[in-house]
């Protein structure tokens, strides 16, 4: 098989959640051009009616499924929704994320609450519908969770966002454990750790650290449009056939120092 199969995605179907902007939308856009079928889901109707827009004007078969993740009763539903148009997924990603920024003895419960169940339950609600009913059974698939270099340390003075950080652990070790137990399937699990990159998510913090976070970046820049698809491409398809439980930090050395 040459290099350039091992990266063809053609024919398989990738569930993007949080794929109606920013680092979502940016992994679907890869693994649509890679042939992959993609579906999309996010809570807003319209964000994922112009993202539907914006990926079948570049070519590729999408569907968008309206979906609250944290509504854990609907999981199921989502999945019928997608494999009812494309009959499974092949491919999961597990993008769909929240943060909340408080001080650790102010931190509110709901904010807690709400940042675990979509980071870490939906995930794995999600993934355990996904492998029991498409994955297992055909004995193939790849989960793909987005973590962060938030999980790899403690947060820089001022940030306090110590649900996210927990919150982003738990993802790692979640593909890593899930990877132990799903790799006789055939199921590969792994994670991506992202940097800053100009998401809505991490627009405030980017605004206010500007300048001194690219100091602080070996590369000297933060991640861009196009610095997901790499990888994200690469653990999708048969090119990371070998590798399950890891993660890829894509975030220009920031973490090395």
């Amino acid at each position: 098989m040459s290099v350039k199969q091992l990266f063809d995605l053609t024919g398989q179907v990738a569930l993007v959640t949080g794929g109606s902007r920013g680092l979502g939308l940016q992994m679907a856009e890869a693994l649509g051009e890679m042939g992959a079928k993609l579906a999309i889901t996010a809570r807003k109707a319209d964000e994922l009616a112009e993202a539907k827009k914006h990926l079948e004007g570049l070519g590729y078969e999408v569907l968008t499924v309206v979906n609250d993740l944290q509504k854990t009763e609907d999981i199921p539903g989502l999945v019928d929704q997608v494999v009812e148009r494309f009959g499974t997924i092949d491919i999961l990603v597990n993008n769909a994320g929240a943060t909340w920024g408080a001080k650790a003895e102010d931190y509110p419960d709901a904010a807690w609450h709400k940042v675990m169940d979509l980071n870490v339950s939906a995930p794995f609600f999600l993934s355990r519908e996904v492998g029991k009913r498409c994955m297992i059974p055909r004995g193939k698939g790849s989960i793909i969770v987005t973590a962060s270099v938030a999980a790899l340390k403690g947060t820089p003075p001022g940030m306090n966002t110590i649900a996210y950080n927990t919150s982003k652990a738990a993802a790692l070790h979640f593909a890593r454990t899930l990877a132990s137990e799903w790799g006789h399937y055939g199921i590969r699990v792994n994670a991506i750790c992202p940097g800053f990159f100009p998401s809505k998510m991490a627009s405030g913090l980017i605004e206010k650290l500007g300048p001194a976070m690219i100091e602080r970046t070996p590369l000297r820049r933060i991640g861009g449009e196009e610095d997901l698809k790499g990888a994200v491409v690469f653990l999708a398809s048969n090119a990371s056939r070998h590798i399950t439980g890891e993660s890829i930090v894509v975030d220009g050395g920031a973490s090395l120092i």
